[in-house]
């Protein structure tokens, strides 16, 4: 789903319920297109006559999106998806829901006039097929696979050449302080914002790739352990407690990074000195955007984040 549209408890609520292992409703008849990514099939339902180019920016944005995804785990987590282009009114794209029952199912709604610049700089497909790697571990966990998703799609399109790293450091300096703990917060299990559910579990992932790397000496990060979790599982249609999903993650990189932070933040608020990060990853506020100082005492850690494997 779309952070940027969602506002307050009952959106986050409606966001989450997309990740519920449910079936998807039956698509109507439509043109279908095979699109091979790394050995993965990847079906593309649309109407053609919906678009003035006949679906070919779409397609090309379904491979590109799957390539980048790929790119970052490795391989694309699943052998199957199917996508379903709903063309609605207007332009731009409009959202998503990702399914895993009884096969890895997208849903992403597209306006009918969209543009290839608006499809060559979109994130919402990158962030529902990264929700495929995942698997399921329980609505109360949500924080973890929107989190995941959310810092996920940054740091793959920055791997993948198609977003610019300060854009998405930019980003998070706007963006990651909405999932810093407010009043009344019980931990990331037990607060069930929207905030706290994409930007407080963004958090959580930056933190634990920048301890990783440095506990690693750099020469691991939450990729590799996002890797070994989605190789382990088989993704989406597992159903993995999140210990087991930390764990084997840990497991990858040789720490326990991951563990020694959920015991911190899932039952209580944690208020991390993110600008004391930025400031030592070399991340330094310009107007709305940011400059990258490579004298900062973790400027590799944050090169290393962005480089891709």
């Amino acid at each position: 789903m779309q952070p940027a549209s969602l506002a307050g408890t009952a959106a986050a609520a409606a966001a989450i319920a997309h990740l519920a292992l449910v079936a998807p409703p039956t698509p109507a008849a439509a043109s279908i297109n095979d699109i091979r990514v790394d050995g993965a099939a990847v079906h593309v339902e649309l109407e053609p006559r919906a678009f003035r180019d006949g679906g070919d920016a779409v397609r090309e944005w379904v491979r590109r999106s799957a390539s980048i995804v790929t790119g970052y785990y490795g391989r694309f987590p699943t052998p199957r998806l199917t996508v379903q282009v709903i063309a609605e009114a207007g332009d731009g794209v409009h959202g998503g829901k990702s399914f895993a029952n009884p096969e890895a199912f997208i849903r992403v709604q597209v306006g009918r006039e969209v543009s290839g610049a608006q499809l060559l700089a979109d994130w919402v497909l990158v962030h529902e097929m990264a929700h495929l790697a995942l698997p399921d571990t329980g609505e109360a966990h949500a924080w973890l696979s929107e989190g995941l998703a959310t810092y996920v799609e940054g740091v793959a399109r920055v791997q993948a050449g198609n977003r610019s790293e300060a854009d998405v450091w930019a980003e998070e300096i706007r963006q990651m302080p909405r999932g810093m703990p407010q009043a009344d917060d019980r931990g990331l299990d037990q607060t069930h914002t929207w905030g706290r559910t994409y930007w407080g579990g963004a958090m959580f992932c930056l933190l634990a790739d920048v301890e990783i790397r440095k506990r690693s000496r750099n020469r691991f990060g939450l990729q590799d352990a996002l890797r070994a979790v989605a190789r382990a599982s088989g993704g989406l249609a597992a159903d993995w407690p999140i210990e087991r999903v930390l764990r084997t993650g840990d497991e990858a990189v040789g720490t326990t990074t991951l563990e020694d932070l959920y015991t911190q933040m899932k039952d209580q608020p944690v208020t991390p000195d993110l600008m004391k990060l930025w400031e030592q990853l070399g991340i330094e506020p310009e107007g709305s955007s940011v400059h990258l100082s490579d004298s900062a005492p973790l400027a590799e850690v944050r090169r290393a984040i962005m480089r891709a494997p």
